[in-house]
């Protein structure tokens, strides 16, 4: 049965056309995302905790899965409550769901901290930012070839569906830290919708302050609740496991934030689950309550006319928004900000620092002898890039596309002396 939301301006691929089987558009985004060299990855990648310091805590790929289950859930959800979707009407699981896995593709070696590191490396070079990232690998990077092939192909929706953001580095004021798009990525944004050029689509008015950031399509909101349905409930689970979150800390941290009623009921509720040992059940529930939340409202802008994935919106309860804040704050100030993760952002920032240092005088500033010391291929798309600004992205990719393990083994063969055996190779 043909399903009426979407249309081949949704299906349509960037880059090339590509082979058609028995699956739909949005099967094969989802399935060439899975079988992607960058996904497996994310098992060695920080979600809070340090990937393989404990076997329980929720990496970058089990947390996608996650958010993926519950996108999936939404989706369904949405389509039982009937009008105005239906049968043959309806926002599809499995674009959702490719959307969820690839959401976090682009974050680098040490989490946070390490994003944040980049950050600031990449600042006079047009910046690093997760979201652009992972739309760098979709449209670029993943599936890339000698032959010239760049990217997946990936759909128009999927596309749109990583979209956080669609505001460019340049376009703002001042140089931001997070929440842009790489400046080469305006020809992808022209591409999302569907113009010659974002000048002959994009109202004035959208690119003033956030605005343009905000516009978003349903199924990336899907993916950004679930995204935040996800961390905000299984960061607390984990923190509570890692020893981080204890009823103490998180008394004193309650202490200091003139909780109203709302806020100190799920505060009891927290302790009682924590004291009962019944937390990951009680929270599980949330799950389904901040699901259960979502509703789908029609609206008017400049691309409803051309696609159903901005003719809706998705709307969430104002109650599960403020739990789900609620959990956010407290991992943050008692998790993040404290010496256990500060010391990983420490660290983070003292490796990343020094591989770019090595990296970029031997490959960029090339004084003296030049030691070889990234691999070959990344070697070779450094030399071939004409501009510092072309070179300092290639060593930015190299960095970001680095798990945990591989990036700590990177760094001990160049700086510690007592590693370096033909075993320490790998």
């Amino acid at each position: 049965m043909i399903n009426r939301f979407y249309s081949d301006f949704d299906a349509e691929t960037y880059g090339a056309v590509r082979k058609t089987d028995y699956r739909n558009a949005f099967q094969i985004d989802r399935d060439r995302i899975i079988h992607a060299h960058a996904f497996r990855k994310l098992q060695s990648k920080t979600q809070v905790f340090l990937s393989g310091e404990y076997d329980f805590y929720r990496t970058r790929l089990t947390h996608s899965m996650e958010v993926a289950q519950i996108g999936r859930s939404i989706c369904h959800f949405l389509r039982t409550q009937g009008g105005p979707l239906g049968d043959d009407f309806f926002i599809d699981g499995d674009l959702v769901e490719a959307v969820c896995l690839a959401h976090d593709l682009g974050h680098p070696p040490f989490g946070h901290s390490g994003e944040r590191t980049l950050q600031e490396l990449m600042l006079p070079w047009g910046g690093f930012e997760g979201n652009a990232q992972t739309l760098h690998l979709l449209t670029e990077t993943m599936y890339q070839n000698e032959s010239g092939v760049r990217g997946m192909q990936a759909t128009r929706a999927l596309l749109d569906g990583v979209l956080k953001y669609k505001k460019l580095f340049t376009e703002f004021s001042t140089p931001p830290a997070n929440h842009f798009l790489y400046d080469p990525q305006a020809a992808v944004r022209t591409f999302v919708f569907g113009a010659e050029s974002d000048a002959n689509v994009i109202p004035a008015e959208l690119h003033a302050g956030e605005k343009l950031n905000a516009f978003k399509s349903v199924e990336c909101q899907i993916m950004d609740w679930a995204d935040d349905a996800a961390y905000s409930l299984n960061d607390i689970v984990d923190g509570v496991k890692a020893g981080f979150l204890t009823v103490e800390r998180i008394e004193a941290w309650a202490a200091s934030e003139a909780l109203d009623a709302e806020r100190q009921a799920w505060l009891d509720g927290l302790f009682a689950a924590m004291r009962g040992d019944r937390l990951e059940n009680v929270f599980s529930a949330k799950i389904g309550a901040f699901i259960t939340a979502c509703r789908l409202r029609e609206r008017k802008n400049f691309m409803s006319a051309a696609t159903n994935r901005y003719r809706f919106e998705l709307v969430v309860g104002p109650a599960a928004e403020r739990e789900a804040m609620f959990y956010k704050k407290m991992a943050n100030d008692i998790i993040f900000e404290s010496p256990q993760l500060q010391q990983m952002e420490h660290k983070a920032r003292k490796v990343m620092f020094e591989l770019w240092d090595s990296a970029w005088k031997n490959y960029v500033e090339r004084k003296g002898r030049i030691i070889h010391i990234l691999p070959p291929r990344v070697g070779k798309l450094i030399a071939g890039e004409v501009t510092d600004a072309g070179k300092a992205r290639q060593i930015c990719d190299w960095l970001a596309g680095l798990t945990d393990g591989m990036i700590v083994r990177t760094h001990q063969r160049l700086f510690d002396p007592e590693f370096g055996s033909i075993r320490d190779l790998s």
